[in-house]
């Protein structure tokens, strides 16, 4: 069965209220299971520093007033664990460049949790929209590797996902979803494992991306984390853990969701034409979500109903007069170990678990 009815199977199982529709036969699922645990044994070798807080006011060179609110949600990809400074987490890279490309500051709030799966989601939505005094211009979701990892049947796993990016576009939010990174990238794990991992991560970020486009979002893929990069330097690349990314690796997947980050709040150049050279093009939702899954640093939008648009935006030109500020992004984003913050002093730390 093609990755598209998988996906399309599996995002209607969560509409219906289905649970039981596995990524995998029972017989991989034994095999699958065997082999995790001796990938344990390799995996997580190191201990992964706890996230720094990203919270804080980002792009003071452009004032304090009238900031951009940019919300952080989901797990410890989210969070920014690996890395030992603000600077370096997701949250903040977004942050330095959506500023530099907006001028304009950029409040940041990231209640991302470490070991958080889908479920984990309405608790984190309840608690960024529990302020009413302002809503959040964009949130960015980070999601699903721990889904995989623990076994969340697919269904649920997309549903909460629907569910938490419908009251966040109710609220009045734009979204952009990474999807389900590609666990089949960590370097200690082998075959058949890599292969079974691989199968399993891009099926569900198929899924994911077929119920986020349906609410209203859009996508990005994280996939292996831009894989290239990742298959060439997976010693730079990944942290201490060998699970989790590094301030390289983060600063590699931020560059590939700022682009879409920007365009969603209309700070990016948007056209109706398709660039052929990057492999653009209008699919149905269910294709297209899957054709994305299978490459890293894919947007997946929608369009005129049962369509999406394919796009593919990194290193996208913006306008002459813009392109200043295109570079400055660029710069503030490998930079961001470097970027001024504010910490928001009323921020006080959450509780933590392993991933």
């Amino acid at each position: 069965m093609s990755r598209a009815r998988v996906a399309r199977r599996i995002a209607a199982g969560a509409a219906y209220g289905g649970g039981s529709i596995g990524l995998l036969g029972a017989a991989a699922v034994g095999v699958l299971l065997a082999e995790v645990q001796l990938a344990k044994r390799s995996v997580g070798g190191g201990t992964a520093p706890i996230p720094p807080r990203g919270d804080g006011l980002y792009g003071l060179a452009f004032g304090r007033s009238n900031p951009l609110y940019l919300a952080v949600l989901g797990d410890s990809t989210a969070a920014g664990q690996g890395v030992r400074r603000a600077g370096q987490t997701p949250g903040a890279l977004l942050a330095s460049g959506l500023a530099a490309v907006a001028e304009r500051p950029v409040q940041v709030r990231n209640i991302a949790l470490p070991g958080a799966q889908s479920d984990d989601l309405e608790r984190q939505v309840t608690l960024l929209l529990a302020d009413r005094t302002r809503t959040p211009d964009i949130c960015v979701i980070m999601i699903g590797a721990n889904d995989v990892t623990h076994r969340m049947p697919p269904t649920v796993s997309v549903r909460h996902l629907a569910s938490a990016v419908r009251r966040l576009r109710t609220a009045g939010a734009e979204v952009v979803v990474g999807t389900c990174p590609d666990l089949g990238t960590i370097e200690p794990v082998y075959q058949p494992l890599r292969w079974l991992a691989r199968r399993v991560s891009r099926q569900l970020a198929a899924a994911q991306t077929i119920v986020v486009v349906e609410q209203g979002g859009r996508t990005v893929s994280l996939g292996d984390l831009l894989g290239p990069e990742f298959a060439a330097n997976p010693r730079e690349m990944f942290g201490v853990d060998n699970y989790h990314p590094s301030a390289e690796g983060y600063a590699t997947a931020a560059m590939a969701m700022l682009p879409t980050v920007c365009a969603v709040l209309g700070l990016w150049p948007e056209s109706d034409a398709l660039d052929v050279d990057r492999d653009e093009d209008m699919l149905p939702v269910a294709r297209a979500a899957a054709t994305a899954a299978a490459e890293a640093g894919t947007e997946v939008t929608g369009a005129r109903a049962p369509w999406a648009l394919l796009k593919h935006r990194r290193r996208r030109r913006l306008p002459a007069a813009e392109a200043a500020s295109e570079a400055a992004a660029e710069a503030a984003v490998e930079s961001a170990a470097q970027t001024i913050v504010e910490p928001d002093p009323e921020r006080t730390p959450g509780p933590l678990t392993p991933n």
